[in-house]
């Protein structure tokens, strides 16, 4: 999606392919998995170094997860956070793989019509600081849940956009690589 856009795209599987990047997007997964895969290829120094120096990162799912602050609903022992995004997670809030679900989001920033979100045994954000920008949230169990954030040059959404065709989310990160 983002070579649609006209952006030139490398896999970071090693801390060296750091160096010279832009932008960097942290994908959906298994978040405890990408966390120990991450300590054990020596990345996730390297990544909190990328995210506190204020370099654009954008975290899918998983990829929200691994980038706030505060998670609960962790395994025993927990799971590496890069941090540097001011909120807390609440992994898997929406339940199992068959809780998973799509809906049309109301995001604002990205006009209109709505956005289709695809949520896979997803997260949501329970808590945010004050630099948080929500940009978009959904039902939750009984309340209102958020779903999507920017801080500074960090953009986190508990769904996958690259399971649609729409470009907006993905047109919105780039332009965070442009205010830098």
């Amino acid at each position: 999606m983002l070579r649609q856009l006209g952006a030139q795209t490398v896999q970071v599987r090693k801390p060296e392919q750091l160096a010279g990047l832009d932008g960097l997007i942290i994908p959906g997964g298994e978040s405890t998995t990408m966390g120990l895969v991450a300590e054990r290829w020596g990345l996730v120094e390297p990544l909190r170094t990328w995210v506190h120096a204020g370099k654009p990162t954008w975290g899918t799912c998983a990829g929200m997860i691994l980038l706030a602050a505060r998670a609960t609903g962790q395994k025993a022992g927990g799971q590496p956070l890069i941090g540097g995004l001011d909120v807390t997670v609440n992994r898997n809030y929406f339940g199992r793989q068959s809780d998973s679900f799509e809906t049309l989001l109301s995001v604002p920033a990205l006009g209109e019509p709505r956005i289709r979100a695809v949520f896979i045994r997803a997260p949501a954000i329970v808590e945010v600081g004050a630099a948080v920008e929500i940009l978009a949230t959904v039902p939750g169990r009984g309340e209102e849940v958020i779903a999507a954030v920017r801080q500074d040059a960090i953009l986190a959404t508990a769904f996958h956009p690259e399971l649609t065709d729409d470009l907006r989310w993905h047109a919105y990160f780039l332009d965070l690589w442009h205010r830098r």
